[in-house]
């Protein structure tokens, strides 16, 4: 298979040997990376999955070359194989350039579809090769794509499309436009089945399938520096008349922007949707062996607290905020090994301040989200220090929404002194931000337990803490906000914090007490992310007992339960 436009030919010398032979490289053989500019074997990038192996450049990869090396071998059944475009205005040579393509091509449109296995696991997938007309959306593409769609919802198989177009085509005008429209309604219709879709953007990705269906997915990845966008860059630096900054329109700038899930490096895809898949396959029911993993043999392993006496609250403060505390980091490492981390709000932005995505938890996938902090200074700063921005809790209410889809508890962990209150976070809109949170959460049908591992600040805390059940690690601290703050308001002097702290009852044990938690967690006298892993033990026992609890329950029951929960506070 030849690597066509995508390389430039390598002009070699001839040297004539003693005979008089003028030895040259076959032609083919030998070509130059368009990015590096480099000479390479043509048979090496192909081995590579069609990435230049001196440069890591990405080159466009072919339909059926990109299904054979992400399905299982002989698993692949392609569906409406001979469906070609029509004319539908009549356009002058159209149908010559179609029938032209197919000949050069093989292919009959400039999209594959059709069911096979990743790793085992069925899907329905289609693929659109780039040679073919740049891959534009006209009649018969959105026409593969939607029966692609119907049958994987018939099926009740989830579906993986990987776009690489320019768009619309325009030989096909209006006809194509319509394309967008029902290739989303056949989307919309797979997705109020509860079926998933998994959206990888290739490059480029432009126009109206941008506008459709590549943008559409629960799941949305891409390639590395893929070109994604409506308007392509030439149209824009045109109407605005200023050149675009690098990198614009990129993947990774799509990240950052909050559009895209994460980078999908291509060695990586074919494990990465495997996992994805696992993850939305049929929940494992957890083990009556493992559910015996009970407190006693955990307590006795935790170390004794510091001393006899009770600790104060102002202590609980002290401990809850220490520098070498375990963050949220450290328990989605411990708890959820194969955590996969999801990005953005498909509004605005992607915020550090959150983190969010989808694990396994003995068998049974759950959705994970944590407000960050820092484990240093630089961590920190990146993270905001753990003070959420309103794109943070979207992303965060964008995935428990999408949890309630397909049906999976949501395990928040709590770790805040407040929201963020800069002033674009109120251009932004953080009160509604948050406002929206308690208003959705109320409301949804999949469990949610929310834990507060260090500190739980005022409504940036609450904004994950709309839950079935609310726990604590016995030194956080959940309040109204910072007992520097409440003594400065009520008392006009900052320095009464520790007098504050235990006239607010924001620790573990007074929570309790007043009905606000349901569970404290044991900690060690040192508790440190060296000493987490006894805690994480307790912890995860204590987590299996809730989701076989709540699972049990349907989704009306959980909302009724959760309701009369904060209803009597």
């Amino acid at each position: 298979m030849m690597l066509g436009k995508y390389f430039k030919k390598t002009v070699f010398r001839k040297e004539h040997t003693a005979d008089g032979v003028v030895p040259e490289a076959p032609q083919g053989i030998l070509k130059k990376c368009n990015a590096c500019k480099g000479a390479i074997f043509t048979e090496d990038v192909k081995r590579n999955l069609y990435i230049c192996p001196k440069c890591g450049n990405y080159f466009r990869v072919h339909a059926y070359r990109r299904i054979e090396f992400l399905l299982d071998d002989g698993s692949f059944e392609e569906w409406d194989q001979g469906m070609t475009a029509g004319n539908p205005l009549g356009f002058p040579g159209y149908e010559e350039k179609v029938r032209a393509l197919q000949e050069r091509t093989g292919l009959t449109e400039a999209v594959v579809t059709g069911k096979g296995r990743i790793n085992g696991m069925e899907t329905v997938i289609g693929v659109c090769d780039g040679r073919f007309m740049m891959a534009s959306m006209g009649e018969a593409v959105g026409e593969k794509i939607t029966r692609a769609v119907e049958r994987a919802t018939k099926l009740s198989l989830p579906v993986i499309l990987f776009a690489c177009s320019g768009g619309a085509r325009m030989q096909e005008g209006i006809v194509s436009l319509m394309q967008m429209a029902k290739t989303s309604a056949a989307l919309k219709r797979h997705s109020d089945a509860g079926l998933l879709y998994v959206s990888v953007l290739t490059d480029p990705t432009m126009g109206g399938v941008t506008a459709s269906w590549a943008m559409l997915g629960d799941i949305i990845l891409a390639e590395p520096h893929a070109l994604i966008g409506f308007a392509g860059p030439r149209v824009i630096e045109q109407t605005i008349g200023q050149k675009l900054p690098k990198g614009f329109q990129r993947a990774e700038f799509l990240v950052e922007h909050g559009f895209v899930d994460r980078i999908l490096p291509r060695e990586e895809a074919k494990e990465v949707l495997s996992e994805i898949l696992r993850m939305h396959g049929k929940d494992i029911e957890v083990s009556s062996e493992v559910l015996t993993l009970g407190d006693g043999d955990v307590k006795r392993s935790l170390a004794a607290p510091e001393t006899g006496e009770k600790t104060s609250a102002w202590d609980c403060v002290q401990k809850a905020r220490k520098k070498d505390r375990p963050v949220g980091e450290d328990y989605i490492r411990e708890l959820f090994p194969d955590f996969i981390e999801f990005h953005g709000d498909r509004l605005y932005g992607d915020d550090a301040a959150i983190i969010g995505g989808i694990a396994s938890f003995d068998g049974t996938p759950v959705t994970v989200i944590a407000e960050a902090k820092g484990a240093d200074t630089k961590e920190n700063i990146r993270r905001n220090f753990g003070m959420p921005s309103p794109e943070g809790y979207r992303k965060a209410l964008r995935l428990m929404k999408q949890a309630e889809k397909f049906h999976r508890p949501v395990i928040c962990l709590v770790d805040t002194p407040g929201a963020f209150c800069g002033m674009e976070a109120e251009e932004r809109g953080q009160g509604e931000a948050i406002a929206r949170n308690l208003y959705e959460m109320s409301a949804l049908k999949t469990p949610v337990l929310s834990i507060v591992i260090s500190e739980g600040g005022s409504g940036g805390a609450l904004a994950l803490a709309v839950a079935d059940e609310v726990w604590m690690m016995q030194n956080a601290i959940y309040s109204i906000l910072s007992p520097e703050g409440f003594a400065s308001i009520l008392w006009k002097d900052g320095k009464r914090a520790p007098e504050a702290a235990e006239v607010m009852k924001l620790t573990a044990g007074d929570l309790k007490e007043l009905g606000i938690v349901e569970e404290i967690v044991e900690e060690p006298g040192e508790f440190t992310v060296d000493t987490m892993p006894v805690v994480c033990e307790e912890l995860r026992g204590k987590i299996l007992r809730f989701l076989e609890k709540y699972e049990k329950m349907d989704g009306e029951e959980l909302v009724e339960e959760r309701y009369r929960r904060f209803r009597d506070m």
